[in-house]
């Protein structure tokens, strides 16, 4: 049997479905989102659901048999008749600067134009370097790239922030000038990880591509953003790994203009069933104890 696998039709998105394809057996089915045709800010939107909900839509009619999902693109709220097959091995969860002259971060002029959609990363560049000028830019990894070499003054920029993840599977590394570290830059839940989404109860079809410490460590951010009531655009960076033993969750919250954060961060042994969910809570707790509803847009007041 041939399994159709949907997917969005970015060159992102074919690229990371085509790795599951290969390893199941199933042809691409392409699907367009809200997201892929929207112009307005993740803010605007709220981000929820803009790039899952189309793909969803299609399997729920039984047009497709399994989606592939960039993991941070999926709301929270679970649906009853779907389920996550699998999170295969992780990629990098890193962010990166992309630059037009090859200047760091640091090293770009005051005034400097960078481009970026996310709040997030808006407040976190803001946060070391308020010097800067932010533009909101949408559209593919070409299109924003694009924008680094264009000869048009009003749209050239002179850096932009991707996610590492993304330029690697299109085989566009060598684009990238500056990773920025999990410990000070945390990214957003589930970046870097994949998601593999079938009718609740077909779970077989892809089980044998679960990797267990990336659901972990996905489980854990992606349960604090659900604790925290907090959508992708939410300037929330999360870090979950597994080391010595113990499932860490480092985690920041932002206020949007940078000046401000609150950040929790707790260790739970590996081997606790309920590693993910403790972690998630307690740092839950911890942000919102110190003001992280306040500080950011989040719909939990």
């Amino acid at each position: 049997m041939t399994y159709r696998l949907g997917t969005r039709a970015s060159k992102l998105a074919v690229a990371q479905a085509g790795m599951i394809a290969e390893q199941i057996g199933a042809e691409l089915v392409l699907i367009t989102s809200e997201g892929d045709i929207s112009t307005r800010s993740l803010l605007e939107v709220g981000g929820q659901g803009i790039f899952a909900n189309a793909l969803r839509d299609a399997m729920l009619r039984g047009e497709v048999d399994l989606l592939v999902h960039s993991y941070k693109d999926l709301p929270t709220v679970e649906i009853p008749q779907l389920s996550i097959a699998a999170v295969p091995p992780r990629a990098d969860a890193r962010d990166v600067l992309c630059s037009a002259s090859g200047l760091t971060l640091a090293e770009l002029p005051a005034g400097a134009k960078i481009g970026t959609g996310s709040p997030r990363r808006n407040a976190q560049l803001l946060a070391v370097r308020p010097d800067i000028t932010l533009v909101d830019i949408r559209g593919n990894v070409d299109t924003r790239l694009e924008r680094l070499t264009t000869d048009d003054p009003q749209r050239r920029l002179d850096a932009i922030v991707l996610a590492a993840a993304g330029l690697q599977r299109v085989g566009y590394a060598d684009r990238i000038t500056e990773y920025f570290p999990l410990s000070s830059w945390p990214t957003a839940p589930g970046q870097g990880a994949l998601a593999v989404e079938v009718p609740t109860g077909n779970e077989a079809i892809a089980a044998k591509l679960d990797h267990r410490e990336s659901r972990m460590a996905a489980d854990a951010e992606r349960g604090l953003l659900a604790r925290l009531d907090a959508g992708c655009a939410a300037p929330l960076g999360a870090h979950a790994f597994i080391e010595d033993g113990l499932l860490f969750l480092d985690a920041t919250v932002y206020s949007l203009d940078g000046t401000r954060s609150a950040s929790s961060s707790h260790a739970v042994p590996v081997d606790d069933p309920d590693a993910a969910t403790i972690a998630a809570d307690v740092v839950a707790a911890e942000l919102l104890a110190q003001g992280a509803a306040d500080l950011a847009p989040m719909r939990r007041r």
